[in-house]
């Protein structure tokens, strides 16, 4: 384990690594996807990732139920069987959105023990939360599961990942003694879902801070804008831009971890490097000026000048205004990452797309940045409808 550096996850006193293995983006075989019947994930090349990131220090795995369209979990059970069990952390994430039941909550934790060879998880999230689901799963009895799961041993520590907006995230973390958190959180997105404010908040309550899309799926640092570039040569001491984006991350203090998706050994051992290194307030003032100016390179690219203060909604018609701008913004910064496209048609809820505008105009006289709101709205859909 030497050279991995540790952080304390909250007030749950348990140390874990700054890094952790995000089993979401495995390698895959040439040609090849996942299908319900079979992956398309290259075993042997994920299995000896997972081995050596263990040997590495890496001792977190985070999958979830839908990861690999279900395989992600096989392949972190087996992966996992080889190595001693109270030397790793295991962490998967109950589908919120596929509990339509109370009785459902145990039917899934079944199956993902069964995936994972395991007969207890070190952590067991809710999964993307946001206000309706936690609403939901929470009147459904979720925290009187949870705790008898965690009686009977099953679950030792409990906690959600967001997505949802800024504002609701602090009555989600009050509402419940979680263990941990897990937000999304880089240089580009802290503003953004519980952003900066959330993960400051957590912190101060003592809950465990784990950041998923350090490196927004890899955009940030295959998608740099040339003032970006520009700032990234002029930062000394000269390093890869992924490592300042990580070393960015982990000098917040408030941060427990910070989670890969890593998708070859390269990227791996690249990681696992960077993160020997990490400690709190070790950026100087001129790193984080340049890495300023980064943030405000991609940041010129946006389009619609929203800064997702709500003051539009609810709208009448359900549509969820500031995330189809943020996703929005999100194309135009990365408008060669599939990411933007596939949250809007696959991850968005159909009532909440720009498409279910009916331009009532309601929204228009609320907007303090005097968006023209159902015009923007069309051109959202027009550029990321069924594509």
């Amino acid at each position: 384990m030497k050279g991995m550096r540790y952080r304390e996850l909250g007030r749950s006193g348990i140390k874990v690594p700054v890094l952790g293995f995000g089993a979401m983006r495995f390698p895959m075989l040439p040609g090849k996807k996942d299908t319900k019947r079979k992956t398309g994930v290259n075993v042997p090349e994920a299995t000896r990732m997972l081995h050596r990131a263990y040997e590495l220090g890496v001792t977190y795995f985070d999958t979830a139920y839908g990861y690999h369209m279900g395989w992600s979990e096989v392949i972190v059970g087996k992966a996992l069987k080889g190595l001693p069990r109270d030397r790793v952390t295991v962490t998967t994430k109950l589908p919120v959105w596929l509990a339509k039941q109370t009785k459902d909550f145990a039917r899934l934790l079944r199956t993902q023990l069964r995936r994972l060879r395991t007969d207890h998880l070190d952590f067991y999230l809710l999964h993307a939360l946001n206000k309706d689901s936690f609403e939901r799963v929470r009147d459904l009895g979720v925290f009187d599961f949870l705790e008898q799961e965690r009686e009977r041993g099953r679950v030792r520590h409990i906690g959600f990942s967001y997505h949802d907006r800024a504002a609701h995230f602090a009555p989600i973390l009050d509402a419940y003694d979680w263990d941990l958190c897990q937000v999304q959180y880089n240089i580009v997105d802290t503003d953004y879902q519980a952003g900066r404010k959330g993960v400051r908040y957590a912190a101060r309550k003592g809950v465990g801070v784990v950041i998923m899309e350090p490196l927004r799926g890899g955009d940030l640092v295959n998608c740099i804008p040339p003032a970006g570039q520009r700032a990234w040569d002029s930062i000394r001491p000269k390093r890869p831009p992924v490592e300042w984006l990580l070393r960015w991350l982990w000098d917040e203090p408030g941060v427990s971890m910070v989670l890969s998706g890593m998708g070859s050994m390269e990227q791996l051992e690249q990681n696992v490097a960077v993160a020997s290194k990490a400690k709190p307030r070790s950026l100087t003032p001129n790193q984080k000026l340049v890495i300023n100016r980064v943030r405000a390179a991609y940041r010129r690219l946006q389009l619609v000048p929203c800064t997702n203060c709500g003051y539009c909604l609810p709208c009448p018609s359900g549509v969820n205004i500031p995330r189809n701008f943020a996703i929005r913004n999100s194309l135009a910064m990365f408008p060669d990452s599939p990411t933007a496209r596939m949250e809007y048609n696959r991850w968005m809820a159909a009532e909440q797309r720009a498409s279910a505008c009916t331009d009532c105009g309601r929204c228009v006289p609320l907007c303090p940045q005097q968006i023209p709101i159902p015009e923007r709205l069309k051109e959202v859909d027009r550029a990321l409808a069924n594509a």
